[in-house]
């Protein structure tokens, strides 16, 4: 199989977050099944949802979404202007405050990294596994 990606870039209109993931949902159709086990497909939205909210909200609003399908796993890539790394905190039980998002997109993903860009900026990665045993997708698909 080759690869497959899409790019979107967006300055921080309201509804960004929700475009992304429409688009994320349009990238996986387009993969169709079984190029994907549907609950790995579902993994991908919520982790394009987190990693664009983070940009517009830590990152200076604009951001970078690429998506990429590679033989064994799916790439969600968002670049964003500002140099500041995401970190992991304490989820905020008490005040909602936040501190989920990370701990989600690490946990789903099957790796993540941080590059700096080449100025300021950063490209916050995530790869998550397009099927994981067989028992987990559905009839027909991969496993």
């Amino acid at each position: 199989m080759t690869t497959t990606s899409t790019e979107r870039t967006a300055l921080r209109p309201l509804s960004a977050a929700t475009e992304a993931r429409q688009a994320a949902r349009a990238f996986l159709e387009a993969l169709g099944l079984p190029a994907i086990c549907r609950e790995e497909a579902d993994t991908v939205v919520p982790v394009v949802s987190e990693l664009v909210t983070n940009a517009l909200r830590h990152g200076g609003g604009a951001y970078t979404l690429r998506l990429t399908a590679h033989p064994s796993c799916i790439e969600v890539a968002v670049e964003d202007p500002s140099p500041r790394m995401p970190r992991m905190r304490a989820p905020d039980l008490v005040d909602g405050t936040g501190g989920f998002g990370w701990h989600m997109v690490d946990d789903l993903s099957l790796a993540t990294a941080v590059t700096p860009g080449p100025g300021a900026g950063k490209t916050v990665r995530a790869l998550l596994p397009r099927w994981r045993a067989a028992r987990t997708c559905g009839p027909g698909e991969p496993g």
